[in-house]
């Protein structure tokens, strides 16, 4: 937030990656203003330290701004023009420009070469040191208020520090929002995004590690449904498919309180009827070989066939030609839309992200400051 153009001392609160970002920003184009970074902890970019399993997934080779924004499941129309200011093209260059190259995979994402996280903790703090901005670790925000034309911040250990300018990075913190509702800046209700499922199933646990490439998803009851890989592990099920849902689906999921069925196809590229012959000519093509030790799906691994199997009420010492038409069509529809399910979400800081906060409709996204800004600050002058 800013009031004019003559700030001479800009607080950051928050030293993660936008912190940081918007601090280079800044003191490169005006080496004027002193710029002072604010992170209550004692880590910096501690989520960027573990983001991508620790390689840092920094962008995505999607250079058609109409198409990325489709990418995000909220204010895809908002992120347009700022797309347009500052692209992944652009994401690729700045760090280039800087020593840093990157690199993408077959999925799109790109990591810096060294496949290390550390090297964009490194590009930054490097910048920072460069550039002449102030790092202050263990300064946790309590308040901020505005006083004579200056932001005065109080930190938890009841220090003070005056500035010219506040810019916010510091994500979902009630605290922090509570103080911009102070201001009058619209919140938006938080709720989780970018989770996995928790499902309470010890068979499916034992399958922890096992992934599949391909899957078709639906939540029952709604429209959320998506398609991708899929990961089961020791509390449940994750991987890009869950993530995307969740991330989509972030609202209903709230109001369901995280307790809904799971509809999973394992052959998104079968159908009903298709499979179902499938299965069946087995019983004369494969009829003397076990139904545990001969399954016709290489994308499955053979430990989820076992448990599908168990699944479907299927005995593992059955031969394919002593399988009924009921357990056959059991088996069909496990294979397409087997049931699970989900009772909670899961609660790694690491693996979400929010969605809500400032409420989309409350920024200026050419300067991201707040459109009441000024609206505020003339009803304050107004009342003195």
């Amino acid at each position: 937030m800013r009031e004019n153009k003559k700030a001479r001392k800009a607080a950051i609160i928050g030293g993660g990656a936008a912190g940081f970002f918007a601090a280079l920003h800044l003191a490169e184009i005006d080496p004027h203003i002193e710029v002072h970074i604010f992170e209550k902890s004692s880590q910096l970019l501690s989520k960027v330290k573990v983001s991508g399993g620790g390689r840092c997934n920094v962008t995505h080779a999607c250079f058609d701004n109409r198409t990325l924004v489709q990418f995000y499941p909220r204010g895809s129309k908002q992120l347009v023009a700022p797309f347009k200011r500052f692209s992944p093209s652009d994401t690729i260059t700045w760090f280039k420009e800087r020593g840093v190259i990157l690199k993408t995979e077959e999925d799109g994402r790109m990591f810096p070469v060294t496949d290390s996280s550390q090297t964009i903790i490194n590009c930054f703090l490097e910048e920072a040191q460069r550039l002449g901005v102030r790092i202050h670790t263990q300064q946790g925000v309590s308040t901020f208020v505005r006083e004579d034309n200056h932001w005065k911040i109080t930190f938890t250990d009841q220090s003070h520090f005056i500035a010219d300018a506040i810019l916010i990075a510091t994500g979902s913190s009630e605290l922090i929002w509570n103080q911009l509702k102070s201001l009058g800046i619209k919140i938006e209700e938080p709720a989780p995004s970018l989770f996995t499922f928790n499902i309470k199933d010890m068979n499916l646990h034992e399958l922890s590690g096992t992934s599949i490439e391909n899957t078709s998803l639906k939540i029952q009851g709604t429209k959320l449904k998506t398609e991708g890989p899929l990961l089961i592990t020791h509390w449940g099920m994750s991987g890009p498919a869950i993530l995307k849902l969740s991330a989509w689906g972030a609202l209903d999921l709230k109001a369901l309180n995280y307790n809904f069925t799971l509809s999973v196809s394992f052959l998104p590229e079968e159908n009903d009827e298709t499979l179902l012959t499938k299965l069946k000519n087995l019983q004369s093509s494969e009829s003397r070989k076990l139904v545990s030790t001969f399954s016709p799906f290489d994308v499955l691994s053979k430990r989820l066939w076992i448990y599908l199997l168990g699944k479907s009420d299927i005995s593992i010492e059955k031969n394919w030609a002593d399988l009924s038409n009921k357990e056959l069509q059991k088996l069909m529809e496990e294979l397409l839309h087997g049931n699970y399910k989900v009772n909670g979400k899961s609660t790694f800081k690491d693996e979400f992200v929010t969605c809500g906060g400032v409420s989309l409709d409350e920024l200026n996204f050419k300067t991201y400051e707040s459109k009441n800004f000024q609206v505020y600050f003339s009803r304050a002058k107004s009342s003195m």
